[in-house]
């Protein structure tokens, strides 16, 4: 393999081990203030505990996804040097912020947090995870700030082959910003309900002592899994329709759709041939696809072919089609887990009013399993909104090809490429380590009697 795909790979590995952890740091960051702040309004010992030992499994988390994080930012130095040139008056401003601003807030008030108990007012000490909550959200704002320009370039100028900040309040409102950092932070809230609603499955499955705290645990689970699951296909659907406008070939691609349609059909299952440009098999629903980009059952959907042809004229020769097969597949195995989420959290919420022992043991294995869902819906989603702007590391104005750094070897970057992997699949396994240990083999009273 080249330099290009060794790079591809180490930062497609990378980031998906990072993003792991990203999605339960958000979600679970407000859940754990939303149940503290229960505590301090209520009185109620129970909370405090529940803040506690969610708390403490979110303490996990979040070290790890600091770890896995800071790698990514020396790749873009030391991989794609091209796309750090070209990028670095944009693309510095908001990692300066995020950094600067954003994480020093979270991970201060973390430590405040964490050994502020006791030591500080109720009140204040609820405010302190709060700030956390905030710090961790407006850090994932300013990524996606630097993301979006990648996906939709606003505010710039072009100046030696390089882009330059020219208007920093386009940059900030960006509209891809404000449907994708929604999306994200609503897959984030999806993710940590569906951690607690496992969590606590498994210990009303094994018959815990604590069947009280485990019983709550898995209301609150379910619904603020419920909350997020229906937010996240809402905003998922106006984003879509923004990436119709903006990303046309992301969206056809999603579909497999070669041929321009009006109205256009939503395909179902497709069997998909990309060197013929065709599918032998596909079941689709007619005009559904319209529906779902302009709420009508009719209107023109663009193909595969013509947005093929519009580039070429547009941007010269060249292949500007996505990877159609990872596209189409992500994109359903996003929504298929998505739709598979909110059926077991509305079922979920009727069992949480009951005793426990009348929940049936099926749907608690269901609901064990369920964890990895979020997990497995936010990749797919991830690999889509990045597979799908292909051959664009900067839509429009920067291919992939170009963006790598000139002067690495193959050999180098495989090296690292497998150093990578290997201390990342260590770091997993700690993290799986811990978190079954603190988090399955633990109750509510371990983690208070450790001082959390």
């Amino acid at each position: 393999m080249n330099v290009l795909t060794l790079s591809r790979w180490q930062f497609a590995v990378t980031t998906i081990y990072h993003f792991f952890f990203v999605p339960l740091t958000l979600g679970l960051s407000i859940l754990v203030a939303i149940m503290e702040s229960k505590y301090v309004s209520t009185g109620d010992e129970m909370y405090k505990k529940m803040a506690k030992f969610w708390g403490r499994l979110f303490l996990i988390n979040f070290a790890m996804g600091v770890v896995t994080g800071i790698v990514q930012e020396f790749q873009f130095g030391m991989n794609w040097a091209e796309y750090s040139r070209f990028m670095g008056d944009i693309f510095g401003v908001p990692l300066a912020i995020e950094a600067l601003l954003a994480f020093y807030l979270e991970s201060t008030m973390l430590g405040v947090w964490t050994f502020g108990w006791n030591k500080l007012s109720k009140k204040t000490h609820a405010l302190t995870i709060w700030l956390v909550a905030i710090g961790s959200n407006l850090s994932a704002l300013w990524i996606l700030i630097a993301n979006s320009f990648m996906q939709e370039p606003v505010g710039y100028k072009l100046e030696n082959g390089r882009v330059l900040l020219t208007n920093f309040k386009a940059v900030f409102s960006n509209p891809n910003v404000w449907v994708q950092f929604p999306h994200v932070l609503t897959a984030g809230i999806t993710t940590a309900g569906f951690f607690v609603l496992a969590f606590s499955a498994y210990h009303l499955l094994k018959g815990t002592k604590d069947v009280e705290f485990f019983r709550r645990s898995f209301k609150w689970g379910a619904v603020y899994g419920l909350i997020g699951v229906i937010l996240v296909i809402i905003i998922g659907h106006i984003q879509g329709q923004h990436l119709t406008r903006t990303q046309p070939t992301k969206m056809a691609a999603a579909e497999a759709l070669w041929e321009t349609e009006n109205p256009a059909s939503f395909s179902l299952f497709a069997i998909i041939d990309t060197k013929a440009q065709k599918n032998p098999v596909d079941i689709k629903i007619p005009g559904f696809l319209s529906f779902l980009v302009y709420n009508k059952f009719s209107g023109e959907v663009k193909g595969i072919k013509d947005l093929q042809r519009e580039y070429e004229a547009k941007y010269g020769p060249g292949n500007y089609i996505p990877p159609v097969k990872t596209c189409y597949w992500s994109f359903r195995l996003m929504v298929g887990f998505g739709f598979l989420m909110l059926l077991i959290a509305i079922i979920a919420i009727p069992y949480a009013k009951r005793d426990p022992s009348e929940i049936p043991k099926w749907f608690l294995r269901l609901s064990v399993w369920s964890v990895f869902f979020p997990y497995l819906a936010n990749t797919f989603g991830w690999m889509l909104t990045e597979f799908g702007r292909n051959p664009w590391i900067v839509f429009g104005l920067l291919k992939i090809k170009d963006a790598v750094s000139p002067n690495l070897a193959p050999g180098t970057v495989l090296f690292s490429l497998l150093m990578f992997a290997i201390v990342y699949g260590l770091l997993m396994i700690a993290d799986v380590y811990l978190l079954v240990r603190y988090g399955l083999k633990q109750g509510p009273e371990g983690a208070v009697s450790e001082g959390y």
